[in-house]
């Protein structure tokens, strides 16, 4: 089967047989461009996802496999969420399934906790962070059990709202209260064993640590990888100091103007949990999708 995750930024898909990962494509596509000032996904970002659903067709086999896409934040605020999805139908033959926040981080999650285990990282009491473009998910896990939410910020719209740095700080100091009054809403009574990161910002930041660019850009060495805030304001400061192509070459082309809200995020995620180390994982909502397909857990 191939499984795909639309994204409020990036468009992934891969291929699993229930057993063992294939091929993997993904594409940064904006799909949240605008959205704030809008309300609607636009015209260019709706031509991005078709090509790039077009270019996947170059990497994975689509032939006589069964194919489940879904959709997430983006899409959920769009008044033209079906409009957008119909045509997507209509051109590519794709149907995407929205999904809501409990959903996402359920299937995040399922993603994540195959991941620890192959890595032999089985903490019973830990939170797992999502920052995709369009949403936050924070997920605490205490001996398999589970407490959720989505924050409604994301490193695309918190991009796309703020008109100038002092509304950055304003908005990021709002983000890092939101996480820290997640944390004491939830009945952590003993310490969490360790805090656990995934989606395109941490683990750009732990390729850059890595010596990777984002052609070169091998989840392998991502898995597991341990991240210090201190590891993430150093990355801020040596990709800022970079001309904007430069930039590009190691976060990737439509991911260079983003990834100083992104890191930013990261490091008032890390002040609202108040922990300073993670777990980088690479896998996330478009594995989980895979591997609940074979749970035959309908979404």
């Amino acid at each position: 089967m191939i499984a795909i995750d639309l994204g409020s930024n990036t468009i992934r898909f891969i291929e699993y047989d229930g057993v063992h990962w294939g091929n993997r494509f993904e594409k940064i596509v904006r799909a949240a461009e605008s959205l704030h000032d809008t309300g609607m996904i636009g015209e260019n970002a709706i031509v991005r996802i078709l090509n790039a659903i077009d270019e996947a067709h170059a990497h994975l086999d689509f032939s006589n496999q069964e194919i489940v896409a879904v959709t997430t934040a983006a899409v959920r605020m769009a008044a033209n969420a079906h409009e957008v999805l119909d045509r997507i139908h209509r051109q590519s033959g794709i149907r995407f399934t929205i999904i809501d926040g409990d959903t996402e981080a359920k299937l995040t999650l399922l993603a994540v906790q195959n991941r620890l285990n192959q890595l032999n990282l089985t903490g019973n009491r830990f939170i797992l962070a999502d920052i995709g473009g369009g949403s936050t998910e924070l997920i605490y896990v205490d001996h398999g059990n589970t407490n959720a939410t989505s924050l409604g910020v994301g490193i695309v719209t918190m991009s796309e709202k703020a008109a100038d740095e002092l509304e950055l700080h304003h908005l990021l100091d709002a983000f890092e209260e939101q996480v820290r009054e997640y944390i004491n809403s939830v009945p952590i009574k003993e310490k969490l064993d360790m805090l656990v990161l995934t989606a395109g910002t941490p683990t750009t930041i732990a390729a850059y640590r890595r010596g990777m660019n984002y052609t070169s850009y091998n989840p392998e060495k991502i898995n597991g990888y341990k991240l210090t805030d201190e590891d993430c304001l150093q990355t801020y400061t040596e990709l800022m100091d970079m001309e904007e192509s430069q930039r590009a070459y190691y976060v990737g082309v439509g991911r260079e103007r983003l990834i100083a809200t992104g890191i930013m995020m990261v490091h008032r995620l890390f002040k609202g949990v108040n922990m300073f180390e993670a777990i980088i994982v690479d896998d996330s909502l478009r594995e989980g999708v895979a591997i609940n397909y074979f749970n035959s857990t309908p979404l």
